[in-house]
């Protein structure tokens, strides 16, 4: 079982009565800075002046409080990032949805993840405060340069505060040469003279002397928590004044002092509890009672919070607690003096956790008890479904706790740790780790293992780890060899390692364009993750085969690829991570065959479960087919916004990227006459007509022929490319892409004036394409198409349905002899720029426009012409006698 999140983490304290009114101090936080540092030590009332504040005055503001409290366990940075970016999401909801998948799946760089979030709150309205409590627990270096990133690219909107006993490791002095840090240190957190007043004898009803108050105030200097032991020492005494004459010393005499003076007149049941619940970092009743071997744990808090004895509720229903850390620190001292078996209260606070399904507390009690092997046990019992619900950050932790020679004779509980560094991209031990389990398993040494199971699937395992390993190196045919050899080494039982491997040589055969030997991986990898309940994995090998079955033309098989995926979600949970995914690639595929109401409807539904349900790729992929939706409705604009925020939130896995966005940017831009910047593209992208045809640059390959049509030139450079992509996707078997290209060939031989050989062409592509109900690969072509498909002569019907799905006028061959609709004056200026060797940006100058303002009179031209690329228009201009008429 796995450690969910631990919810008190993100209540802030519950409002207590007691509380001083410190309003200098409201004011600062309220004016606050782009960064808020409360810095002090321990008992100067830190997280009691933010809970105030936030009770008091945030709410009233119309801000939202984000709020972390923090413990030595969120030191490794995925614990720290996910409680950060829950707490953010939960505060504003929507905000993480796209960035916790990344996160949990360990394999994009905390930066990026950070983009997303911050991108999302730089569109809210309001106010966001995320507060950081206990800071000074986890900083370390390895978090300090995200955190850097996260302070240097705080959005307006919002603001953070870290409250902590040192000062961390950020770039403040940069922040305050700028202006941007608000600090409150321990000089600002003392009470004042009149705060100290107030706190003893109007909150506390001592009624001490004037001068009393004044010497407390001096010799405490102000601390907080000494003047709350005093309060609590004055309360069983009656000579008040004799106490404080003679208290004295610094404040680490004076924590010892009071603190003895309130264990010492404690009752004896209270101060063993003290003592014995004193090791724990949270306290609930039934957790106590293990710990103490008593049963009024729950009776115990309550009276020990009734009493004010620095204990902090944890939740509103007052269920968990923690101690005051500087109480905390001191009973801990005092532990150490007693004679107390801490040993064995460790040993009974592994058990109840343990027993809760909460292996990460366990095992650390485990190993403060000095029970190495008991801990060891643990994780080990741990792995499987740690690895199951993505949890891998928590045994790479481990990995350092645990001694090395108790790991290194339990080959289960090494192999869960090579898991944990695959999963979290730390790669450079994995292979020494994998051949020391192999000697384990082949050599004379005596093993300890827990999970008899787990120990079955070893072998597999190691070639599992391997084949991966060879993926990373870029070595093909040695990750198709390890990954054969694991599903032929792990047990005909172990359905996991079988699915595994079979996806990895999935992504092998994918990678190098042998997309049937894809296909029959990734189906008994999607078989095998069925069948150990790994549904959501399953969803993301549907993405893929689907993806496969469009590229190898089946769009038919791909909707009843994305379909079962539905049923199957439905059948175990509806709401299940990866069914946003499916609605979008069913989008995609009415987007195929030319039925834009279908492709927005699907989007409508997916988008209706929220980004938390799609995997990690969903937020690029859900853009993209809004951008092709919203290219298709004639909104340009609106779709190269889409597909830059699509680059934006891109996350890469081991999956080859087939179709590069800034290709797609570029095929839309060609399509709507802006060919000179999308022939930028390929000069910056490196592509040319004279590469080699491969699988891997196949799409900006394509690409780059539908740019070279729309300019008009260098047909025959096109028409080359294209008799080798042809070749090369008849030899791959991919006829979706196959079909394409046979289009473009078609209208690549119409503009060279070779209409017989264009007809063939074309009905050799739309019978390949008529059984699958393709339509926008035809009717996104324009007039040349429409002429085309008229003197065509298979599938009448089918021909018929594609004409009737061309935008506009261009589903009719455009009049000879005139326009369908006259061109306005500023249409024909910029019609008779179009005709000379002006590019678009170079055009918008001239006539004082903007690029977009162009783009718009292009495409009302191309509408009018009955034409789809400026070659055509200018063609059809001369024939019209369009360039001599001046306005």
């Amino acid at each position: 079982m796995t450690d969910a999140l631990v919810e008190t983490k993100f209540f802030p304290p519950a409002p207590r009565a007691g509380v001083v009114a410190r309003a200098r101090l409201d004011e600062g936080l309220t004016r606050g800075g782009r960064l808020v540092l409360v810095s002090a030590p321990a008992g100067f009332g830190k997280t009691t002046l933010l809970g105030r504040w936030i009770d008091n005055h945030v709410a009233s503001a119309g801000a939202t409080v984000a709020w972390v409290a923090l413990d030595e366990g969120d030191r490794e940075a995925s614990s720290f990032w996910t409680y950060v970016v829950t707490a953010l999401g939960r505060a504003v909801p929507g905000v993480a949805a796209s960035a916790l998948p990344l996160l949990q799946a360990g394999q994009t760089p905390i930066e990026a993840v950070l983009t997303v979030v911050l991108n999302e709150l730089s569109v809210r309205p309001d106010e966001v405060i995320l507060i950081l409590d206990d800071y000074h627990l986890v900083d370390s270096p390895g978090l300090r340069p995200a955190m850097t990133f996260l302070l240097d690219h705080l959005p307006p909107q919002l603001r953070l505060i870290i409250s902590t006993r040192a000062d961390p490791g950020l770039p403040l002095a940069r922040l305050r040469a700028r202006g941007e840090l608000l600090e409150i240190r321990a000089a600002d957190l003392r009470f004042t003279l009149a705060e100290a007043v107030s706190y003893l004898n109007d909150v506390n009803d001592l009624r001490l002397a004037a001068e009393d108050i004044a010497s407390l105030e001096e010799r405490t200097e102000g601390w907080v928590a000494a003047l709350q032991l005093v309060v609590l020492s004055l309360r069983s005494r009656g000579d008040a004044a004799d106490f404080i004459a003679g208290f004295a010393g610094d404040d680490r005499f004076v924590v010892d002092y009071l603190v003895e003076e309130v264990l010492d007149r404690q009752p004896d049941a209270v101060r063993r509890f003290l003592l014995a619940t004193c090791i724990l970092d949270r306290l609930t009743g039934p957790l106590c009672d293990a710990v103490t071997g008593e049963h009024d744990g729950k009776a115990m808090l309550e009276r020990l919070d009734r009493a004010n004895l620095f204990l902090v509720p944890l939740d509103d229903q007052r269920r968990w607690y923690r101690y005051h850390h500087l109480f905390r620190d001191v009973l801990h001292a005092h532990l150490i003096d007693e004679d107390i078996d801490v040993a064995a209260l460790h040993r009974r606070a592994a058990d109840w956790y343990g027993g809760a399904g909460r292996p990460e507390p366990a095992v650390r009690h485990a190993l403060a008890a000095g029970d190495v092997r008991r801990a060891a046990d643990m994780v080990e019992r741990a792995v499987p479904e740690l690895r199951k619900n993505r949890q891998e950050h928590t045994l790479l932790r481990w990995i350092d706790e645990l001694p090395d020679d108790v790991v290194e004779r339990r080959p289960v509980l090494a192999m869960g740790f090579v898991g944990a560094l695959m999963a979290g991209n730390e790669f450079g031990d994995v292979e020494r780790r994998l051949r020391h389990i192999e000697q384990l398993l082949s050599g004379p040494e005596e093993i300890v293992v827990v999970d008899e199971l787990e120990l079955a699937r070893l072998p597999g395992g190691i070639e599992l780890y391997r084949a991966a390993l060879a993926l990373i190196g870029g070595d093909l045919s040695g990750t198709l060899a390890h990954a054969r050899s694991a599903v032929d080494r792990a047990p005909e039982h172990d359905h996991l390692t079988r699915a595994s491997a079979e996806a990895l040589a999935g992504i092998s055969s994918w990678t190098a364009g042998d997309l049937e030997a894809a296909h029959r991986s990734y189906t008994a990898a999607a078989d095998g993750l069925h069948r150990v309940g790994y549904v959501a994995d399953v969803l993301g090998c549907s993405i893929t085969l689907a993806d496969l079955e469009i590229t190898q033309g089946r769009l038919r098989q791909a909707q009843r690829t994305y379909e079962r995926a539905i049923e199957l979600a439905a059948g175990h949970d509806p709401d299940l991570r990866g069914i946003r995914d499916m609605y979008v690639g069913l989008s995609q595929v009415a987007m195929e065959r030319g039925d834009l109401t279908s492709a927005t409807e699907h989007l409508r539904r997916g988008d209706q479960f929220g980004e938390q349900f799609g995997l990690p790729q969903n937020p690029y992929r859900w853009r993209v087919a809004l951008a092709q939706v919203r290219e298709a409705e004639g909104d340009l604009d609106a779709a190269l916004g889409l597909l830059a925020d699509a680059e934006r939130v891109y996350v890469g896995d081991f999956a080859p990227n087939v179709r590069p966005i800034p290709a797609l940017r570029a095929r839309m831009l060609a399509a709507h006459g802006d060919v000179a910047a999308a022939l930028e593209w390929a000069r910056e992208y490196g592509v040319s007509v004279h590469d080699e045809a491969s699988y891997l640059s196949e799409y900006e390959h394509v690409t780059l022929v539908r740019v070279l049509l729309a300019e008009g030139s260098r047909l025959q450079d096109a028409i080359g490319l294209l008799e080798r992509l042809i070749a090369a996707a008849e030899d791959g078997g991919r006829q979706g892409t196959l079909i394409e290209v046979l289009t473009l060939m078609a209208l690549a031989r119409h503009a060279t004036g070779d209409d017989r050989e264009a007809r063939a062409v074309l009905e050799r592509a739309l019978a390949l394409a008529e059984p699958e109900g393709y339509v926008r690969v035809f009717s996104s072509q324009g007039q040349p198409m429409a002429e085309l498909l008229t003197a065509s002569a298979p599938g009448p019907s089918y021909v018929r349905r594609l004409l009737a799905a061309f935008p506009g006028a261009a589903a009719v061959p455009a009049p000879r002899d005139g326009l369908i609709e006259p061109l306005t004056e500023r249409e024909l200026d910029v019609l008779r720029l179009l005709a000379g060797e002006l590019d678009g940006p170079s055009i918008a100058r001239r006539l004082v426009v903007s690029l977009n303002t162009v783009r718009t009179h292009t495409k009302n031209i191309y509408a009018k012409l009955g034409v789809n690329n400026r070659r055509a228009a200018v063609r059809r201009a001369h024939q019209l006698n369009l360039l001599s008429q001046r306005p």
